[in-house]
């Protein structure tokens, strides 16, 4: 970590930049400081169910200069940071006395442990001086760069309180201050030293709201998958998987309504609550570890699917929702969301089929069938709400004038432009959601004649026809021939953009063969694949920016799901480059990948360049090692067929290799690739092993 970017003051009214932050979280809370441990200025602070908790937090140290050493996470919630008191008690050029400062979160609370000891000669003498301060802000607020003023603080014998609405803070410190003044946030410690001692005292940061958490954490030891542990020969991969596990630990948070429910947070800081796309999807990735998760994320979105239309909210029936937050949310006038927000047009189709792909993967019948009928709503959207004007296309439009313009994954209002780069006007169809469609199509008249429920037919015959109006409307040409267009535009013309969009329709059964070969010859081009992911707009669109959000950024998730999509479309060779860019990615990021990073791609920097406000730890990026080990394996399931298929494609770099910790059908899988990719698998008992590939449906 380098403390010099994070030391940089925020500018007042824009997004904090984070890329130098330390955050160590347990949902629903979690704290950002800069790289020396210090919580102080921008983003910084403790955090509790999208309220600052803690704005300041420093430790200085009267008269003397205190200089940081190492910080570093360790796991999720925890990190520490080391400092040397400088001058204090030295005889020689060596540090004698020093601070460590360990941090550890737990939801609800901070605990800040301060150790400081004198390994010289001297007898020492320091005033050591805690500075806590609180603005008790919105995260909005906070993501807006809106500055907000320090609230007065109570002083108690052991510490601080703060409150204001129904949201109280609480800071204390054991062994008590020698003093506390309550005007500076001062905590006075008055700390002697004899060689070869320490001192220690112990803060901790209690915050809650008075009507409890709007989506509680679950026990520690109720994880709803087997956390995987891979030995391999590249340790980037080992080290990737082993942070994205600890990670997906501490995003987890439940369903008040039935808290046996599990979902995964999108992302600290800025989305640690509920997304409809960002838990799908993470769920999906995780379904080799087990299915508890996919259950609990289907059934807390089935909980909260549409019945009514609502133009404010963009509710409709069968329609799933994109997020949801304690309060509404007002960036600006033009800019607002409420409570519960249902503006996506993708969330729906990845709900039908990850409840498929859980089928397949084992989840049990009884639990399938009862949400049944949540598919059948949700297909009904699908071919309803969702095509208002009939041309068969699934296509969203802002219906408030107040929320998210686009809204695929790619939802900042520059994402969809024509390669001129002109922004596309809504309604807009995206090439993606098209797949995501075809396939929730084809998923769910699998269901419905699985279990006996009418409907199967037409459902596999509108998706034939969706995949013929796909092929007639949306293909387009230019110079290195043919590929699709990221969207259709509200005229139904093309948006010609080259975009990553070509990895979310491989695999899914819209494309014959032909037709994806020719996307896995664009993706493996050098204007997508940089080197460490793929581009989300190609490198050579007018507009392209390797720092824009989504027209230039690399999101690990977007490649993972390419990668995934190559081998179930036959294309494994393509898909290794872009699965050792993002190895090689992970290292630079201390295996713990971030929202997005920077496009400039590996010609330029061997290292990438952050994304400064991103997300990190971010749900899908974290899933996306689970993806890119399967896709590496070969690995699906077809448990009511009985079926195992373990079919490893690229894993030539990574061998020997050893993958312990899969789930299938709650049976342990356990999967070893020798130096000569000779492969030795310990299955579930009932289920033929397969060792060659399938044809994707």
């Amino acid at each position: 970590m380098n403390s010099v970017a994070a030391a940089l003051p925020a500018a007042e009214g824009l997004q904090p930049f984070l890329h130098d932050a330390c955050v160590t979280l347990y949902a629903p809370s979690f704290a950002i400081s800069h790289a020396d441990g210090q919580v102080h200025g921008g983003a910084d602070g403790f955090y509790h169910g999208d309220s600052r908790a803690l704005a300041r937090l420093t430790v200085e140290a009267d008269g003397i200069g205190i200089a940081p050493v190492r910080g570093a996470l360790e796991g999720a919630d925890r990190a520490s940071f080391r400092a040397v008191l400088r001058g204090l008690g030295e005889d020689t050029p060596d540090p004698a006395v020093t601070l460590r400062r360990r941090r550890r979160i737990t939801p609800g609370s901070l605990e800040e442990t301060l150790e400081l000891a004198n390994a010289g000669r001297q007898h020492v003498r320091v005033t050591l001086i805690v500075t806590a301060a609180t603005d008790l802000a919105l995260m909005e607020r906070v993501k807006q760069g809106d500055a907000q003023p320090a609230l007065a603080a109570t002083a108690t014998d052991a510490g601080l309180d703060w409150a204001r609405d129904s949201f109280s803070v609480r800071l204390t410190s054991a062994p008590e201050p020698a003093a506390v003044d309550a005007a500076s946030g001062r905590l006075t410690y008055d700390v002697e030293l004899a060689p070869g001692t320490g001192w220690t005292a112990v803060l901790r940061c209690d915050a809650a709201h008075e009507d409890g958490d709007q989506f509680p954490a679950p026990s520690p030891e109720s994880v709803p998958w087997r956390t995987p542990v891979l030995r391999s020969a590249d340790r980037r991969f080992d080290q990737w998987l082993g942070q994205s596990a600890a990670d997906l630990d501490r995003l987890r948070l439940t369903d008040p309504e039935r808290p046996a429910d599990q979902f995964l947070a999108a992302g600290a800081p800025w989305f640690l609550t509920l997304f409809g796309r960002d838990s799908l999807w993470a769920a999906r990735m995780l379904l080799p570890l087990g299915t508890g998760l996919a259950a609990g994320t289907l059934r807390t979105l089935a909980r909260r699917q549409g019945v009514r239309t609502d133009r404010e909210t963009e509710e409709q029936p069968g329609k799933i929702l994109h997020e949801v937050r304690r309060a509404a949310q007002t960036f600006h006038d033009s800019f607002a969301l409420p409570p519960s927000y249902y503006g996506t047009v993708d969330a729906t189709p990845l709900w039908i089929t990850l409840l498929h792909d859980s089928w397949r993967w084992g989840l049990a019948p009884e639990e399938v069938e009862e949400l049944l009928p949540h598919a059948e709503a949700a297909l009904g959207w699908m071919a309803g709400q969702s095509d208002a004007d009939g041309d068969g296309f699934l296509k969203y439009v802002d219906s408030t004038g107040r929320g998210l313009a686009n809204q695929g994954w790619k939802d900042s209002g520059d994402a969809i432009r024509h390669r001129d780069g002109r922004l596309a006007a809504s309604p807009i169809a995206l090439c993606e959601v098209q797949a995501y469609a075809y396939e929730a199509a084809r998923g769910g008249a699998a269901l419905l004649r699985a279990f006996g429920r009418p409907g199967a037919d037409r459902w596999e015959e509108w998706a034939e026809r969706l995949r013929d109006r796909f092929r007639s409307h949306f293909w387009v040409e230019d110079e290195r021939g043919p590929y699709p267009a990221v969207a259709l535009d509200r005229d139904r013309r093309p948006v010609d953009s080259v975009t990553s969009g070509f990895g979310h329709l491989l695999g899914t059964g819209l494309l014959d063969h032909a037709e994806s070969a020719l996307l896995a010859a664009r993706i493996s081009a050098p204007d997508l694949d940089s080197g460490h992911g793929l581009r989300t707009l190609s490198s050579d669109s007018v507009g392209y920016n390797p720092y824009g959000y989504h027209i230039g950024s690399i999101w690990p998730h977007d490649t993972a799901i390419a990668v995934h999509g190559l081998v179930r479309a036959g294309f494994p060779d393509a898909a290794a480059p872009l699965a050792a860019g993002l190895l090689t990615a992970s290292a630079g990021f201390d295996a713990r990948l971030p929202e997005l990073f920077a496009g400039h791609g590996a010609a330029i920097d061997p290292v990438p360049s952050p994304y400064p406000a991103s997300c990190r730890p971010q749900a899908w990026a974290a899933a996306s090692s689970v993806l890119v080990l399967r896709s590496a394996l070969g690995l699906d399931a077809d448990v009511p067929g009985g079926t195992l298929t373990v079919a490893p494609t690229f894993t030539e770099a990574y061998r020997p290799l050893k993958a312990e910790g899969f789930d299938v059908a709650g049976g342990r899988l356990d999967i070893a690739v020798d130096a000569d990719g000779t492969a030795h698998i310990e299955a579930p008992a009932g289920l033929e092993v397969r060792r060659e590939h399938l044809p994707s449906r």
